[in-house]
């Protein structure tokens, strides 16, 4: 069984998390990071060899980087594993007057549009992982698919580029929405005593400023209807092929759509995170069987890395994309120039 070493557990899961979040596909790092590396590295990191530990390991840190978005977006999940239980009240009764699956409420539409929207790559990455594995998994091969993620990404800011007074109007919107919440909450709590009073104030003001704002958020996601969200959730289907960013594609479809950039991304990391979650689990137990033997210390230390960088990647994203005049542009060129320049360097080395 290939050896993995400490440094390469701790590059690798910060990377993972760290990748898996921006636009630049985590699986293509992985792939070609041994790759460019060689030596020890390229024998150790091995994602398409028979029965691959490495393979164990990088899927197995999406639990960690899962747990990360979870835990960001934890008010969001509450709401919506709540609606969606809540909804087979609807199904198995419905109100009167009503259809047995026309849900009442925003979060109940959000939860099944979650749900059917990530059917279709549960499907194909229980069928195809294995074979586009086999067949995609190669530094050159996977050089390329990573260059094709940034013209991927380049065709969704052109597309933003024609929406921008439309994105520029709703974010306007969202901060005096954010604004006159803030407001009433501190003149709320303006009363208590203190600057400690006035601290934990303003704290709760903050909190539901973001509340505010992500139920109107996923109110315009409802707009979207269950058939687009069933395409645009589709799309991660791309991401089996290491290079093309399961987040870039979304976020790109969602624009296409008719989503702002912000929403997209918000839909793109709500899709994720379910995804991810399930396909780490299902190596679960791969990294604590046999396969695994030798490397439990550093799975652990390359998850805890995984969780931080996912954490502070996804925290720094949404403030990012929060700025109209901020783009996907980087991303997409760090794609075209990390992908063309790996796949000329691995082709002539």
């Amino acid at each position: 069984m290939a050896h993995l070493t400490y440094a390469e557990a701790g590059v690798v899961g910060l990377i993972q998390g760290i990748t898996e979040l921006f636009p630049v596909s985590s699986l293509g790092h992985n792939v070609l990071l041994p790759a460019l590396v060689g030596g020890q590295w390229a024998k150790d990191l091995n994602v398409s060899a028979p029965e691959s530990p490495y393979l164990a390991y990088i899927v197995g840190l999406h639990v960690a980087t899962a747990l990360a978005m979870i835990l960001y977006f934890w008010r969001d999940w509450a709401r919506i594993i709540a609606a969606f239980f809540s909804s087979f009240r609807q199904i198995l009764s419905p109100a009167p007057g009503t259809e047995r699956w026309e849900f009442q409420t925003t979060d109940q539409q959000l939860a099944w549009m979650i749900v059917l929207a990530t059917i279709p790559v549960g499907i194909a990455g229980l069928a195809l992982e294995h074979l586009f594995r086999v067949a995609f998994s190669k530094p050159i091969p996977t050089a390329l698919f990573l260059f094709a993620n940034g013209l991927i990404l380049l065709a969704g800011e052109r597309v933003r580029r024609r929406r921008a007074g439309v994105e520029a109007q709703q974010l306007a919107a969202d901060s005096r929405l954010a604004a006159e919440r803030h407001t009433a909450a501190v003149t709320a709590g303006g009363s208590g005593p203190g600057s400690a009073a006035r601290h934990s104030s303003g704290q709760r003001a903050l909190k539901q400023q973001e509340a505010g704002m992500a139920v109107q958020a996923d109110r315009r996601l409802v707009r979207l209807g269950y058939p687009n969200a069933i395409v645009i959730g589709s799309l991660q289907i791309l991401a089996l092929l290491p290079g093309i960013s399961r987040d870039g594609v979304v976020m790109v479809g969602g624009m296409f759509r008719g989503l702002t950039r912000l929403d997209a991304a918000r839909f793109s990391f709500l899709l994720s995170a379910p995804v991810i979650l399930a396909a780490g689990m299902l190596k679960v137990p791969d990294l604590t069987g046999p396969l695994a033997h030798g490397i439990h210390g550093q799975v652990l230390f390359g998850s805890m890395l995984s969780f931080v960088g996912a954490y502070l990647a996804l925290r720094f994203l949404m403030r990012y994309l929060s700025n109209v005049n901020r783009t996907l542009t980087p991303f997409a060129i760090y794609s075209l120039c990390v992908g063309l320049g790996a796949a000329i360097y691995l082709s002539v080395r």
